[in-house]
């Protein structure tokens, strides 16, 4: 382990809690997320040879996102990760933040701006959780598109892969909007299908400034979600606007 397990981090490295998630996210959750919908992973063979801490980041459209991907990833991914959740939403209650904490080991991310130290200290939570070695998963859109178009990425996640010269892992998700769209506390009927593309893990380039690297990794879940293909070669951002102008149901 890189760093010291102070600041309030110990939890993302108890064993005891990792037991707990297990149960929560492979033997409660993931029955569950296939019971209501029928759910595909396409591209694990890209994360062959990952290694902790990385960062995952994905297009964010509904509260069914996350629950796919902790139930979906494989075991070496998700066993130590920890997902940035939105403080003002998650944690505004003590069961929400329980819950949260139980099923997808959250951490809290604050929206707003705050002075306090308290808020300060919680902004600087992604760096010091990466720093010892603990993976993290945000969506760097902020927040759930509502209309199921992906949005802009916030440099926040890109900012943390140059920093420590870590790798991020794009992920597109297809299909979780129309399966559960904001408003909905519960996927509609009908088993509707969801698919998970895991693209090849993109390292920050010698030099590459925080925004590059974001405009680089929002382009990359952008050309999956287009192509619908984990397996593509884009890795740039697309040029300037001129002026004027199938994968196999994963097993249960």
């Amino acid at each position: 382990m890189s760093g010291r397990t102070d600041g309030g981090t110990g939890r993302y490295h108890a064993g005891w809690h990792r037991a707990i998630r297990y149960v929560a996210q492979r033997m409660v959750l993931k029955p569950v997320v296939h019971s209501v919908t029928r759910t595909s992973v396409e591209g694990l063979d890209n994360l062959d040879g990952l290694e902790r801490p990385f960062v995952v980041v994905a297009n964010h459209s509904s509260h069914l996102d996350t629950a796919v991907m902790v139930s979906s990833l494989p075991r070496e991914v998700t066993s130590h990760l920890a997902v940035g959740a939105a403080a003002d939403y998650f944690y505004a209650k003590w069961w929400t933040k329980l819950a949260t904490s139980m099923f997808f080991n959250t951490y809290p991310i604050h929206r707003t701006a705050g002075s306090s130290r308290r808020s300060r200290k919680r902004k600087g939570l992604t760096q010091r959780l990466v720093a010892e070695d603990v993976p993290v998963l945000i969506f760097p859109e902020g927040t759930r598109s509502r209309d199921g178009v992906m949005r802009a990425f916030k440099p926040g996640a890109a900012a943390v892969c140059v920093s420590r010269s870590i790798p991020c892992v794009p992920i597109a998700l297809i299909g979780a909007y129309d399966a559960m769209p904001p408003g909905r506390s519960w996927p509609v009927e009908g088993r509707p299908r969801v698919r998970m593309l895991v693209g090849r893990p993109m390292r920050p380039r010698p030099g590459e400034k925080a925004a590059e690297f974001n405009d680089r990794v929002a382009a990359r879940v952008r050309t999956m979600l287009e192509m619908q293909t984990p397996y593509v070669v884009a890795d740039s951002a697309p040029p300037p606007a001129q002026p004027g102008g199938q994968a196999q149901e994963e097993a249960s």
